[in-house]
């Protein structure tokens, strides 16, 4: 079945390639419901989005604006994806007038803010005028739509594998969406389930986002998205994406993945090369290792491998880290952008044996990895 992707140009104003850019990095790695023509960021106007995210160039430009990227673009996008994801909750007063702008052009609006477009009356009105839609990806489901935690999540009856990671915006939904790609590939049946606006944004049709939701439900929402997922799609194995960290003070909600998806294993994300937690500048990172002890002393659950983010890191002290941690912590260690994702369906297949009896090794080495740096 051919699946219809929209076109998009993506906002993301002085931030791409920045921990606030997340959202617009996410879309251009991966989406399955966008095609993303463009990127706005004034600041690297001319260059190519793919190349800035440290990969190969992939064609999609990035423009100083909007009237440069209808400019320049063949045709009109479908879609105005707001692709920031700030602490902020509201818009500028410059970001609005943009908004309204894309609506002028005819684009549909996609916001991924805790600011809800759609029950903005300016925007209602601008959406009416030229017949657009607004998507506010963070709007919870109604009140009665919503679940609390029943217990039903001791019937999955296969591997469900969170992600979480040692702080913010460090690679956790990019590494989840690498090694899904990678089982599925492989021809295991994996689902990812979504906690956040970007994963959602790009196509996964299991999850809710989590920091949108009145904090009774969060854990009943993650427990009834992995049995959805579960119970309709028949997988081998379920991922859920991390929000945040356990021990990260300013955020609840790696700790209600934890109790709502009750995972048989954690693969931990973190960035070697941050001193502080992103928008964070006087809280210092915690180590590796701090973080395990946290993440075990609270779950049942065990860290099987941990993945690295390379920011501000160049290759060769990767793979220093990535030797020195397997000795320290006696765990699978990787990069999933710079090294695939072997090590880590390797370490899958040697945990539960039914996956390893899926898994031809001389596969698992074909493995492509997403990008040299």
């Amino acid at each position: 079945m051919t699946i219809f992707k929209k076109t998009a140009l993506v906002y993301c104003e002085n931030q791409f390639g920045l921990v606030d850019g997340k959202t617009a990095a996410g879309l251009i790695r991966h989406s399955e419901i966008y095609t993303i023509v463009g990127v706005i960021d004034s600041s690297l106007a001319g260059k190519d989005a793919g190349k800035e995210l440290g990969g190969k160039k992939n064609g999609i430009p990035i423009f100083a604006n909007l009237d440069e990227a209808l400019a320049k673009l063949s045709e009109m996008p479908n879609c105005y994806i707001y692709g920031k994801a700030p602490l902020e909750a509201c818009l500028s007063p410059e970001e609005r007038f943009l908004i309204l702008e894309a609506m002028e052009k005819g684009m549909d609006i996609i916001n991924g803010l805790h600011e809800f477009f759609s029950e903005d009356q300016e925007f209602v009105n601008m959406a009416d005028k030229h017949n657009i839609e607004i998507k506010d990806i963070r709007k919870p489901p109604k009140l009665e739509d919503l679940h609390v935690f029943t217990g039903q999540i001791s019937k999955v009856n296969i591997p469900v594998i969170a992600i979480l990671g040692t702080d913010c915006a460090c690679g956790k939904m990019t590494t989840a969406i690498e090694l899904n790609k990678a089982l599925n590939n492989l021809g295991i049946k994996s689902i990812l389930v979504a906690t956040g606006q970007t994963s959602l944004m790009q196509g996964a049709r299991y999850g809710v986002s989590i920091d949108a939701l009145i904090s009774q439900f969060v854990i009943g929402e993650i427990e009834n998205s992995v049995i959805q997922a579960f119970e309709k799609e028949s997988p081998d194995i379920i991922l859920v994406e991390g929000q945040s960290a356990v021990s990260h003070p300013a955020f609840m909600s790696s700790l209600g993945i934890l109790k709502g998806s009750m995972p048989d294993g954690i693969i931990l994300q973190h960035p070697p090369g941050r001193e502080f937690r992103c928008d964070f500048p006087h809280l210092i990172m915690p180590t590796v290792e701090s973080e395990i002890q946290l993440i075990e002393a609270i779950s049942q659950s065990s860290v099987m491998a941990i993945t690295l983010s390379h920011e501000n890191l160049a290759n060769e002290e990767i793979l220093t880290i990535i030797e020195d941690y397997e000795k320290q912590f006696k765990l699978p260690t990787t990069d999933v952008l710079s090294h695939g994702c072997q090590k880590l369906v390797q370490t899958l297949a040697h945990h539960f044996p039914k996956l390893s009896q899926k898994i031809k090794q001389e596969n698992v080495e074909k493995l492509p990895v997403l990008a040299k740096r």
